[in-house]
């Protein structure tokens, strides 16, 4: 478990789950794939509902080039056979729906069998989480996007491909406004990492268990490590892309990278000094292990 002094570091309770290690934490192990289930089951119609699954390979078709392969976040079968994709985006990208029809031909093609085959598929469902808008549009801006194949008039076309894209930013209910199960979990990955304690309207199955899996104080040190790691990597990112956007063009893009980068380290070294020098440890320890100016440490 950690030391008593990394956990005098731990600036939050519980983990974020917009992290690679966060989310998959929650969602991409065989201990939790109960949460997996519950989650999935709040976007899926009654006809799909997931009563067991099995988590996948996320590196699909091994067998063409480096370039063009898709490493997925969570990749899972149900018991009936029907593929999910879940996702979580960090950062907004160029042809961000193009990539997801990429993404969703692999569990497609995969189903393809040897010798005589009918052609007949099981359905395969994309689900996005996205820590950012990608409707720009005033009037098309919504939490919640469900997109499947249907013909001119409306009618679906077809039941075997669908999309789920959850635009995190366009959610914006208060506690006292959450109306059912799947509010509750949209408002648990939210708020997440602010919360210092479970809220009763979160003290329920399977909140409880949830909170209690993305629980930092229960990380090893070694997956505390990797966490760490993974949430610098976070920050760096949001900054990164968010001083590309305020520059206006994308040839900002590089220097946004790396005052992001900068931006990053930076304030993880101010929040870790902070605690440390409240706990009575040396300035120069603390120089030294922070590598700050002593002007920034006098001002914490």
């Amino acid at each position: 478990m950690l030391t008593d002094l990394r956990r005098k570091t731990i600036m939050s309770k519980y983990l974020n789950p917009y992290t690679d290690f966060g989310f998959k934490k929650l969602f991409g192990e065989e201990a939790n794939k109960d949460l997996l289930m519950d989650f999935l089951n709040q976007l899926l119609p009654s006809k799909h509902q997931v009563v067991d699954l099995q988590f996948r390979n996320t590196e699909q078709l091994p067998g063409i080039s480096l370039a063009r392969k898709a490493i997925f976040d969570i990749l899972c079968t149900s018991t009936q056979g029907e593929r999910f994709i879940v996702e979580m985006q960090k950062a907004k990208l160029d042809f961000f729906k193009d990539r997801s029809l990429f993404y969703i031909t692999f569990p497609i093609q995969e189903q393809a069998k040897k010798g005589k085959w009918s052609f007949q598929l099981m359905p395969v469902y994309f689900i996005a989480i996205l820590d950012f808008e990608y409707d720009e549009a005033e009037e098309r801006r919504r939490f919640l996007r469900e997109a499947a194949l249907r013909d001119q008039d409306g009618a679906l076309f077809s039941d075997k491909l669908h999309f789920r894209f959850l635009q995190m930013p366009l959610f914006d209910k208060k506690e006292s406004e959450l109306e059912n199960h799947f509010d509750k979990w949209i408002y648990f990955l939210k708020h997440l990492e602010n919360f210092d304690d479970i809220p009763e309207i979160l003290n329920e199955s399977p909140f409880r268990k949830a909170f209690q899996v993305a629980e930092l104080a229960n990380l090893s040190r070694e997956q505390y490590i990797t966490y760490e790691q993974n949430l610098l990597d976070y920050w760096t990112t949001k900054a990164a892309f968010d001083t590309a956007r305020n520059d206006g063009h994308k040839k900002g893009l590089r220097e946004g990278i790396e005052r992001g980068r900068e931006e990053g380290e930076q304030q993880k070294a101010r929040e870790i000094a902070a605690i440390l020098k409240r706990n009575g440890i040396p300035l120069e320890q603390i120089l030294a292990a922070t590598g700050l100016p002593a002007q920034i440490l006098e001002q914490l």
